[in-house]
């Protein structure tokens, strides 16, 4: 009886979650790794990584725990937070998520795990569903033309003024902005504006521009409304005024208060931005919210980020897809309009549906509501002998309390209401869906007011300025009105997911963009309310379990780096790439090296290192890459030489963009830092370094991280991500900070990057939940098998496709190139075909023509076992013994099931006149009929949409046939 007996303490650990993260169990590695040749995942990875960047010992982290103790730390740190009732607003409010869309958008992995669509054809559900997102910016904002969501409204209008400079008149002169802009506006527009020489002037424009500005020459005026103050002014005149300078005007506002209040468009501006966090997003200490940009339709084609638009397939019928792609970093590179790659899709979609939900008489409902709180509780305090500063507000209403004010604020957060403290005599109040009479009671109590909020409703009058109301419907479209039950709307989202292919449906093989297991023990803190209702501008030490996690974060994430502080402001990677050559640069010029501004960057790297480079102020210069995929040794010293008294900094991925190890990574920092220079080490691709090398130590001086990569943020259909910059101890004093919170940077930093002082930590208990769970010994582990799966998938492929480009041993790293320009030259099949024949296989595909046009670049990850991986094998070579049909003459080369792909059900109906059966044209190899993905629609014609552009919902009348 005794011999069966297990120790307690072994019965109490569990199943490590690091066996349900990795999808191949001991037993599938041992086949894979019998395949590719090696005994085990040490001798594989010691075999792949050169020598000269190994890591000499294991990840200093603590020890992994299971998946209920780590949502019992993760509950302790919650608990540490205060949750009080916000009124301090700046943008950030509080709101009610329609629960049916909490637990059918945010909590389902259908939504929360796709991809950016890229592959339109499997994505038509969260296309339609950012076209209503659209359609809601543009209905609102009296602007035609909206993109699908930009990272919060800080980084939104800072991308307007770069917009303005580009479209715009006037080439020079500065960019002007109103003083009750929200702050942190306007310090994310100074960071960004001063690497790219641009003066900005902010202004008290409530009188017109000043003469002495209009003088200077203005190109872009950003103008607030309601403006932070809570002030409603009729922008009219100022908007006049500057347009007759030549200037583009720009105006944030809130899409709520557009209910209500005319719209920007009809006031004469160019452009609106603005954030969508109060339509249904919790506030999570800033973020994620998807922020917003409309314009004129004179500037469609300029506007930076995503824009979903209306195209058809080949059949005629109407179809979404992501339009002007031609605009994108990875295409344009440092022409490129923006480095916006992650966007805020997730959020978007959210928002878009709260305003599905509540329709437009809701959301004036709403809007109505809060206002009538706001002048109700003004009526109260004036009542009381305090003075209200502005005659005219929508939610925010500011008081003047000379020598009061610390001690009006004091009080109020004793009541349980956080309000801002403006100035040493100024108090702001802001009220929204959730306020209640208890919170109006509170706040008029920290006055020493006590009021009858009954009679002061029955005799107040509202404050809106009667020459602004807006006139005329809004959100006309039926998508607003069709869903008003529960039923509908819960039918609704059943209907777009089912339209979309997402990891919870099965593989997605993207090189370079890792899409693995976000687990739903790292997803189930981000809804807790002690998360979700924090305000980001809320007193410090009611954040006490939002700091901890940051700093554990911070702290786990330079050790497995290397390097020695991290920062997790930036809300995307773009954006770590940003603060992480903006620290290079304040670096350089903090030691008299201001000549140094180019940036060398390696023709195969991402887009968006170049794009980013420019917005740095740098100039790049391109370094070849040599015929086996690494960056070209001989060129890299002639450019190093050429620009040795100009080198800022060079920019490598590493692992290569082209999947392998380079083997003198560390020779080619070393040159660099002997020129003078810094090296910036991508960090797209640290999910095949994590444990076993670390870029801070083999020569790399700053990093970006992707958590919506390597450590499990969702992609969201395209987003939120988050992209921290990590860099070494020299660098640290360069690293983002915010005016509204000291303690989020250093007093000498480059300034904020992002709206909110640590960006989207609304999410970051994800990738701190997945660090702790995993241990350093299990992210090695993953990242071992990541390696192995690459290797497999190159060594079964290998006999039917070129793998364009291996490192050491012959191997690659965590993700392999196949080469289809011999076979696209000998049989005209594409690599579109391909793509599009894989999803008829029941698959996406994976990276197509990056970074090498005519190539597949595939990444399994260590998340897919091996029947799945298998699975995708066998469709791939199923398919290139369809191509060698093609080849054969069997099939012709203008119809076959390849050019054809993807087929419909619909497809199916009527005469077949193919030369291929419906079988083979839905049910390939392998394909079972009991669990067939669907495509919602046939292949899609890009360039008819770009011809074509439609970006907001077509009438129903469009979709007839």
């Amino acid at each position: 009886m005794t011999a069966n007996r297990i120790p307690l303490r072994s019965l109490e650990q569990g199943t490590p979650f690091e066996q349900r993260h990795i999808g191949p169990d001991a037993e599938a590695q041992a086949k894979m790794l019998a395949q590719v040749g090696y005994g085990s995942l040490d001798e594989l990875t010691a075999a792949a990584v050169p020598d000269a960047i190994k890591s000499a010992g294991a990840l200093g982290l603590p020890d992994a725990r299971t998946e209920p103790e780590v949502i019992a730390e993760l509950r302790a740190l919650a608990d540490r937070n205060t949750v009080l009732t916000s009124m301090i607003g700046l943008g950030y409010y509080g709101t009610y998520t329609p629960p049916v869309v909490l637990r059918n958008v945010m909590e389902n992995p259908s939504w929360y795990t796709a991809y950016t669509p890229y592959q339109p054809e499997i994505s038509q559900g969260r296309l339609e569903a950012l076209l209503n997102f659209q359609t809601m910016v543009a209905d609102l904002t009296g602007l035609p033309t909206s993109g699908a969501s930009l990272l919060d409204e800080g980084t939104a209008a800072a991308e307007a003024m770069a917009l303005s400079r580009r479209v715009g008149k006037v080439k020079d002169g500065v960019f002007l902005v109103d003083a009750d802009v929200l702050p942190q506006t306007i310090a994310v527009i100074e960071t960004r504006a001063e690497p790219t020489g641009v003066e900005v002037v902010t202004a008290d424009l409530s009188d017109g521009i000043p003469a002495e500005i209009a003088e200077r020459g203005v190109f872009g005026v950003l103008l607030q409304y309601p403006g932070a103050s809570g002030a409603v002014r009729d922008p009219r005149p100022v908007i006049e005024q500057a347009q007759g300078l030549g200037a583009v005007v720009t105006v944030a506002t809130d899409l709520l208060a557009l209910t209500l209040l005319a719209s920007p468009g009809e006031l004469g501006a160019d452009i609106a931005v603005g954030t969508t966090q109060r339509f249904g997003v919790p506030m999570g200490f800033g973020g994620p919210h998807a922020g917003f940009m409309a314009v004129r339709e004179k500037f469609a084609r300029s506007l930076p980020g995503r824009l979903v638009g209306v195209s058809v397939d080949v059949d005629g019928n109407k179809a979404y897809r992501l339009a002007l792609q031609t605009r994108e970093q990875h295409i344009r590179r440092e022409k490129a309009t923006s480095n916006i790659c992650t966007a805020q899709v997730l959020l978007a979609v959210m928002a878009g549906m709260y305003a599905v939900y509540h329709g437009p008489d809701g959301l004036r409902s709403i809007a109505r509501r809060t206002h009538r709180y706001a002048s109700v509780l003004a009526a109260g305090l004036a009542a009381g002998g305090v003075e209200i500063v502005h005659g005219a507000y929508f939610d925010t209403v500011t008081v003047r309390v000379p020598g009061r004010a610390a001690d009006v604020v004091a009080a109020a957060r004793e009541g349980g209401v956080n309000l801002r403290l403006v100035d040493d005599s100024q108090v702001s109040v802001a009220c929204d869906e959730t306020t209640d009479r208890a919170a109006v009671t509170a706040v008029w109590a920290a006055f020493g007011i006590d009021a009858d909020i009954d009679a002061l409703d029955a005799a107040g009058a509202d404050t809106l300025p009667a020459a602004l109301l807006r006139t005329g419907d809004y959100l006309t479209h039926p998508v607003f009105h069709q869903h008003r039950s529960e039923t509908a709307l819960l039918r609704y989202l059943r209907r777009l997911a089912d339209r979309d292919y997402a990891l919870d449906r099965g593989m997605i093989p993207l090189g370079s963009c890792t899409m693995k297991l976000n687990a739903t023990t790292e997803m189930e803190p981000v809804t807790w309310p002690e998360f979700g209702r924090i305000h980001p501008f809320a007193p410090i030490d009611q954040a006490a379990g939002y700091l901890t996690l940051i700093r554990e974060l911070e702290e786990r994430l330079a050790e497995v780096t290397g390097y020695d502080k991290v920062s997790i402001q930036p809300n995307a990677g773009s954006q770590g790439e940003l603060a992480g050559l903006l620290a290079v640069r304040a670096y350089h010029r903090a030691n008299g090296d201001t000549g140094r501004t180019v940036c060398l960057i390696p023709s195969s790297a991402h887009g968006t290192n170049a794009a980013s480079a420019v917005m740095a102020g740098m100039k790049v210069v391109v370094v070849k890459t040599a015929d086996d995929g690494e960056v070209d040794i001989d060129d890299l010293r002639a450019r190093i030489e050429q620009y040795r008294d100009e080198l800022s900094v060079l920019m490598i991925t590493y692992p290569s963009t082209h999947g392998v190890f380079e083997e003198h990574v560390a020779d080619i920092c070393a040159q660099v830092h002997e020129a003078g220079g810094q090296v910036y080490v991508d960090g797209a691709n640290l999910n095949a370094l994590v444990g076993l090398a670390k870029p801070g130590e083999f020569g790399g001086d700053v990093s970006h991280l992707n958590l919506h990569k390597t450590f499990c943020i969702p992609h969201g259909g395209g987003g939120p991500g988050v992209g921290p910059v990590a860099v070494r101890a020299h660098l640290a004093p360069y690293l983002p900070n915010h005016p509204l919170q000291p303690e989020a940077g250093p007093a000498t930093g480059v300034g904020p990057v992002s709206a909110a002082p640590w960006g989207s930590a609304g999410i970051l208990p994800i990738s701190w939940a997945y660090v702790r769970l995993m241990g350093g010994e299990g992210l090695k582990r993953a990242t071992q098998v990541a390696v192995l799966a690459a290797n497999y998938i190159a060594k079964r492929l290998e006999p039917h496709y070129p793998v364009l480009y291996t490192g050491p041993g012959g191997l690659v790293a965590h993700e392999c190139i196949i080469d289809l320009r011999p076979l696209t030259k000998a049989t005209g099949v594409s690599v579109d075909d391909i793509a599009k024949r894989l999803i008829d296989y029941g698959f996406h595909a994976p990276t197509m023509s990056f970074p090498v046009a005519g190539t597949l670049m595939i990444e399994p990850t260590e998340s897919e076992n091996l029947a799945e991986v298998d699975r995708f094998c066998e469709a791939m070579i199923a398919i290139r013994g369809e191509i060698e049909k093609v080849a054969s003459g069997v099939w012709p080369g203008d119809d076959n099931p390849l050019c054809n792909a993807p087929h419909t059900a619909a497809a199916l109906g009527g005469d077949w006149e193919h030369p291929y059966s419906r079988d083979e044209a839905v049910f390939p190899a392998g394909v079972s009929a009991a669990d067939k993905y669907w495509p919602p629609v046939r292949r899609i014609d890009g360039a008819f949409g770009d011809r074509n552009l439609v970006c907001s919902c077509p009438p129903l009348d469009a979709y007839e046939g």
